[in-house]
């Protein structure tokens, strides 16, 4: 089971907002269909809870079938919601998905990496699964190079400086 990190959070009045940042992810399209397509709770597959990993490793696979027709299917789903002047896409997890955005965005598009040691996730709650993190889906980014930023986030890290390089970014 995953497990989300409590991350501190910055005053609202030094970090993007609401009135004109958005947060999308790919995965929720993904889950919205696989719930309709086996009538499942959406909710449910939303959480990080044994529910949703119940149906993870079938879920990836149906929805890498679904990429091999349309690689942009899910991305182009999930930008349908966008209403805001910024736009974060959390869960960016294949280069067919960063293609995708860089193609239809171009130079508004900016890549952000987020990484963290085994050691430091193990501590946020997470479980390695043979099948499941050693996918496409969790490690077809790994060899990519080319980012305009690219942040440790350990635990030692500081969530200011971490949110500041972005902010910078954008």
């Amino acid at each position: 089971m995953r497990k989300r990190f409590p991350y501190r959070k910055a005053p609202p009045s030094r970090r993007l907002t609401d009135q004109c940042a958005q947060i999308i992810r790919i995965s929720e399209p993904i889950k919205r269909s696989w719930a309709e397509k086996l009538g499942l709770d959406l909710r449910e597959l939303l959480s990080d809870g044994p529910y949703k990993e119940r149906y993870r490793r079938e879920m990836i696979e149906w929805s890498d079938r679904k990429r091999l027709e349309d690689a942009g299917f899910f991305c182009r789903q999930a930008c349908a919601a966008v209403n805001k002047e910024i736009v974060i896409v959390s869960d960016v997890r294949r280069k067919t998905d960063l293609q995708y955005f860089r193609e239809t965005y171009g130079e508004r598009a900016k890549t952000v990496r987020i990484v963290a040691s085994e050691k430091t996730r193990s501590v946020r709650g997470w479980v390695f699964q043979e099948g499941v993190d050693d996918v496409q889906s969790e490690c077809d980014l790994d060899d990519v190079t080319e980012w305009d930023l690219a942040v440790c986030n350990e635990s030692d890290a500081n969530v200011d400086d971490l949110l500041d390089k972005i902010e910078k970014l954008l």
